[in-house]
């Protein structure tokens, strides 16, 4: 009988691993893909422009779970504004890789390095980072600063954020938050969807095209990873350095934001006293395609063109 149980027990331990394993690869759904792909060192980078070829270039850097297509409404309107824009998908998301590795800030700023390298670019770009972007951008930036002309953060993460009970489960506990993580995070993370199915959005689709992330194999652990990992940093030595080059920064924050709160503008401003900051009213943590025309007509106002 004790080997039953052992036997079922394990069963029970194993089968969220065994079933990641069963999903289909990424390069199963890459044929799909709109835009190109950058073969780097790490693995495959999805990317796609928008924009003239020869306006001043911009990069997008998206957030923890949702793709670069979060950023199709703004990469539209900044091509309108006469921007060249690349957005493209971090590793273990949308259409890109899912390489081993600790996805820390590092690991995510050699992938920015990796694909400017191989696309060519050698010019100053602003850099748009939202949600866990922000920290990557903050990252890239206070390394790279004579590569920057200036910094966008849409309610950026890296000052303070709250993904919920779970993710603070399994980021404090390691063997056991990682089985918790697998097992149930797909649950918690369909109905968060599934609550904003009905919300407006310049992105009809917008639901249905993040809850697919979870059929690729892959998406759970850089989720896991980059939750223990970039969005577990301390993003208070890139900010200081970042104000320190004088480097311009616009952060735009949104005033009903759940998951990255309000008051990361006054860490901000201590850290930070040159930022520029606004807030649009009414906006969610989703604000990059609810309430993009706000954001587009901040960009319009402020960026240097």
């Amino acid at each position: 009988m004790w080997w039953a149980l052992a036997a079922v027990a394990l069963a029970i331990a194993a089968a969220p691993f065994l079933l990641e394993r069963a999903r289909p690869t990424v390069a199963k759904a890459r044929p799909d893909a709109p835009g190109q792909v950058a073969h780097l060192p790490r693995g495959d980078t999805h990317y796609q422009w928008t924009g003239p070829q020869d306006g001043p270039m911009a990069v997008c850097i998206h957030g923890l779970t949702t793709p670069s297509f979060v950023w199709g409404p703004i990469a539209k309107g900044l091509a309108g504004q006469g921007f060249r824009v690349l957005s493209y998908d971090l590793y273990g998301r949308g259409y890109s890789a899912r390489p081993r590795g600790a996805q820390d800030a590092a690991f995510f700023v050699a992938q920015l390095e990796d694909l400017l390298d191989a696309l060519g670019v050698d010019q100053p770009v602003t850099l748009l980072g939202y949600s866990m972007g922000g920290a990557i951008a903050a990252a890239f930036a206070a390394k790279h600063i004579q590569r920057i002309r200036q910094l966008v953060l849409l309610a950026p993460a890296g000052m303070g954020h709250d993904l919920g009970p779970v993710a603070r489960l399994v980021v404090n506990h390691n063997r056991l938050g990682q089985w918790l993580f697998m097992a149930f995070y797909a649950r918690s993370y369909r109905a968060a969807l599934e609550a904003e199915r009905d919300t407006a959005s310049s992105i009809p689709d917008a639901v249905d095209l993040q809850l697919a992330e979870l059929e690729l194999r892959g998406f759970r652990p850089a989720v896991l990873s980059s939750l223990r990992g970039v969005l577990d940093e301390d993003m208070q030595p890139a900010h200081h350095a970042i104000a320190a080059a004088g480097l311009p920064v616009l952060a735009i924050w949104a005033r009903e934001d759940e998951v990255i709160p309000i008051a990361g503008l006054g860490k901000l401003a201590e850290w930070n006293r040159a930022a520029r900051q606004e807030v649009i009213e009414g906006a969610g943590h989703a604000v990059a395609y609810t309430h993009d025309a706000a954001v587009l007509e901040l960009l319009r106002t402020q960026l240097i063109r």
